[in-house]
């Protein structure tokens, strides 16, 4: 089994159930939960799951397409009421049947799976590398949604450190447990923030998509340290450490605007040490990433008087490839470019690939670190406000015999 040095955080609890149409729940609680550990069972009667959806091959780039057709149904921008990931209620009967603090669940529409293995593609990665015209085979894989709250609305930036803390214990704990499922070939954790974005829930969540094939990103990427070496990830991190893009270091983690920046908000985080993916981070790295992400995304969302969308995408190493050279990394991109403006892929950039930037990465790493500031001065401010003032004594009479 992969990744056998996974240590779990022994101080948030985690519980398995199951939905009422099969699919798997899991519970993550807070170290200082105050809910009870006893869930309640889905008693929903719910339709037979989706037929898993095929993919079909795109022969002039080798790449594979989902056919996901069930998708198309699936719920949008729903009144708070009726929100499919709050806790359920008799009004609502929703995708979580109880209380929570963080809950990860099989998407009931998902892209990839339920299957795990295709009997047409027996020889998996070698069978998908062939291009050929009419090709298709099965979508196997896994889609999870991780809701990072109960509350209705909110981001991963709206966390407290401690829910933020258990919301990176679960990608952990996931990445590790679809990484060793049959099939799964690499495993990635994101959040769509923003109805700007495309985001159909306005709920605090993100998703993991476990894939059938390594990713056409990665296939990218791959090509770069065959012809780089092997010490890409490690010599990006030293060339930003030295430059003036940092946005947020620490002891475990780097943030930087990177040197060719596509989007006019883009951030990259690498692990201070060679890190394939969550499930091979120490406690302490997840101590620190929950502190300074949250931070980084408060920061982002102070740059504009409203919140900013973005996509917060985790790169992670593919399971079975490459993984002593390819390093977890963090790219969070927004299309905003002005208060009211964003950035719309045109000809060049959606049709060819060929990116123009619309602001200096220099320039946007000093708007990134003053957001910060300003974000982390109104944190300060809030938590002083929360906090009692101190007690203090009450001078005695002098007394006189």
């Amino acid at each position: 089994m992969r990744h056998a040095d996974f240590i779990a955080d022994a101080g948030i609890a985690r519980q398995q159930h199951t939905l009422a149409d099969g699919r798997d729940l899991f519970y993550f609680d807070d170290p200082d939960t105050t809910l009870s550990p006893d869930r309640a069972a889905d008693v929903r009667e719910l339709d037979q799951r989706p037929a898993t959806a095929n993919m079909r091959q795109d022969p002039l780039s080798a790449e594979w397409v989902s056919i996901a057709a069930a998708r198309q149904n699936r719920v949008f921008l729903p009144p708070a009421h009726l929100d499919p990931l709050a806790p359920s209620t008799p009004d609502n009967p929703s995708e979580v049947p109880s209380n929570y603090d963080v809950a990860v669940f099989e998407n009931k529409t998902p892209s990839f799976g339920p299957l795990l293995t295709d009997a047409d593609a027996p020889a998996g990665l070698a069978d998908l590398a062939t291009i050929g015209l009419g090709r298709t085979r099965t979508s196997v894989g896994r889609c999870e949604v991780v809701c990072f709250s109960p509350e209705n609305e909110g981001s991963f930036a709206s966390l407290s450190a401690t829910r933020a803390r258990t919301v990176i214990e679960a990608w952990a704990e996931r990445t590790y447990a679809l990484s060793s499922l049959p099939g799964i070939e690499q495993v990635f954790p994101f959040e769509n923030r923003g109805e700007a974005i495309g985001v159909t829930l306005r709920h605090p969540h993100g998703q993991i998509y476990a894939y059938p094939y390594v990713t056409p990103r990665t296939r990218q990427l791959i090509e770069s340290l065959d012809v780089y070496g092997p010490t890409l990830f490690a010599d990006i991190l030293t060339l930003e450490q030295a430059g003036d893009r940092v946005v947020l270091q620490g002891a475990y983690w780097t943030a930087f605007v990177p040197f060719a920046a596509r989007w006019p908000i883009e951030v990259h985080m690498l692990p201070n040490r060679h890190v394939p993916d969550f499930a091979a981070t120490t406690l302490a790295e997840r101590d620190e990433l929950a502190v300074l992400y949250r931070r980084l995304l408060r920061g982002i969302d102070a740059i504009y008087s409203t919140p900013t969308p973005y996509i917060g995408a985790w790169h992670q190493a593919p399971v079975h490839v490459r993984r002593s050279e390819i390093r977890l990394m963090l790219q969070v991109t927004s299309p905003r470019r002005a208060e009211d403006k964003l950035k719309y892929l045109a000809g060049s950039e959606a049709a060819m690939g060929a990116w123009i930037g619309d602001v200096t990465p220099e320039q946007a790493a000093t708007t990134i670190r003053e957001a910060i500031e300003r974000a982390d001065a109104a944190d300060a401010a809030a938590s002083a406000a929360a906090t009692p003032p101190a007690r203090t004594a009450t001078p005695e009479k002098p007394h006189h015999d």
